[in-house]
């Protein structure tokens, strides 16, 4: 059997040092000498080298970079620091300094949020919107996942119930009174840990829950990434869609579902909108309008930062979540049982959904109401939010001005 992932490595391996030149070669090609006229050819050239260089994907998770935020009208610095930790995930803290304008006794009242970010290809830095957007008033954890592909098989299988376990480790971490957030794909692993939690009885189950833009029963008004799961059984996806790591990373051996892979998919949904971008970041770049050419950089230095899937995972989460929805028929199970999201009784619910989202539609997410039929009607709330995609439920300016206020009162309103 081919492997996907050596093919790919070969062909990174070839074209690397090509993007690499075009990158080494934009300055030279872009540079004006004093007293000469500017040249519009060498300003394509190093314009069309820049494009170029900025194909290729990485590896390695980009930088948070959230030195300070803004809180109450003052600048506070944050640091970035590792509470917990396993060999799959990192437990990120954001700790905010205290400043003498501003008491320690004041950050340490502040409600704790673990924030759960999916494991779908991409590092948890693509939540970096969101974590910023908390920090103005809450104290924010994040489930910084690793890639696969630098886990020694060493360290065992990871699948939906490990994902779990980390979850509900985590909860146990900050202990009683947190809150917790999770985003698209660990919606369904968040309230699955929130259900077990409180038929366990555990202290450390969470005040609020609040599930943005997931597929919690995909059922309802199925997208095409919801026929695509449903298209083929389970085999095929095994049989196609899983690698092997290469010899030359830590996780060698390794079977996963390669986020370059993931990539492509998400690239092909929207395909004609990607090729428009890096058009119009040529022309922006050509035209001289930096700060728009480097909007769309930044954007893609996120979006190609790519992460594999522990192949047991991707599987599970296939199979339960979107052929089987065992979720909302009542058959999921962690650990050999059943489980039972009414047991949910003490943890306030919060459902988020965009408008226009075309990968977690509209009534996808607020499914987790019905489920959470324990939960008293003043602990519920749900919002719609208008003319936003999935992106936009959790960055950008109606996250900022429209969900997170309402977000914030939420969560203030159940934090006593």
């Amino acid at each position: 059997m081919i492997n996907t992932y050596q093919l790919y490595q070969q062909y990174a391996d070839a074209t690397d040092p090509l993007r690499a030149s075009a990158r080494m070669l934009v300055p030279v090609f872009g540079v004006e000498w004093p007293g000469l006229p500017a040249n519009p050819l060498m300003r394509k050239l190093a314009s069309a080298c820049d494009v170029f260089a900025r194909t290729q994907l990485t590896h390695a998770r980009p930088d948070f970079d959230i030195p300070n935020v803004e809180d109450g009208g003052r600048t506070i610095a944050v640091h970035e620091e590792v509470v917990a930790a396993t060999p799959f995930c990192s437990l990120l803290r954001f700790r905010k300094d205290a400043r003498k304008d501003l008491r320690k006794e004041t950050l340490e009242e502040q409600p704790k949020v673990l924030v759960v970010a999916p494991m779908s290809g991409h590092f948890a830095t693509l939540l970096r919107g969101t974590v910023k957007t908390l920090l103005r008033h809450h104290d924010v954890y994040i489930t910084d996942w690793h890639n696969a592909r630098d886990i020694s098989l060493e360290h065992g299988k990871f699948g939906l119930d490990e994902y779990v376990s980390h979850v509900i480790s985590f909860l146990g971490v900050l202990g009683p009174g947190a809150h917790l957030l999770a985003v698209c794909q660990p919606t369904v692993a968040a309230l699955t840990a929130a259900a077990v939690m409180a038929e366990d009885d555990n202290p450390a189950q969470p005040r609020t829950m609040t599930l943005m833009a997931g597929p919690l029963d995909t059922r309802v008004n199925p997208t095409a990434v919801n026929a695509l799961a449903k298209s083929k059984p389970i085999e095929w996806f095994e049989k196609n869609m899983i690698s092997t790591v290469p010899a030359r990373h830590r996780g060698a051996g390794r079977r996963v579902y390669p986020g370059f892979v993931q990539l492509a998919a998400f690239m092909n949904m929207n395909l004609n909108r990607h090729v428009d971008a890096f058009r119009n970041l040529y022309r922006h770049l050509v035209d001289g309008e930096d700060e728009k050419a480097a909007q769309i950089q930044t954007f893609y230095e996120e979006y190609f930062a790519m992460s594999d899937l522990p192949a047991e995972f991707y599987l599970e989460t296939v199979r339960a979540v979107f052929q089987e929805h065992a979720l909302p028929l009542g058959k999921l199970q962690y650990q050999g049982r059943v489980v039972k999201p009414a047991a949910i009784r003490r943890t306030a619910l919060f459902t988020i959904e965009g408008e226009k989202d075309d990968i977690c539609a509209v009534g996808q997410t607020v499914a987790a109401q019905e489920m959470c039929s324990g939960i008293r009607p003043y602990m519920r709330l749900h919002h719609v939010q208008t003319a936003v995609g999935h992106y936009g439920v959790f960055n950008g300016r109606r996250w900022d001005n429209e969900i997170y206020p309402r977000l914030r009162d939420f969560i203030n309103m159940h934090h006593r």
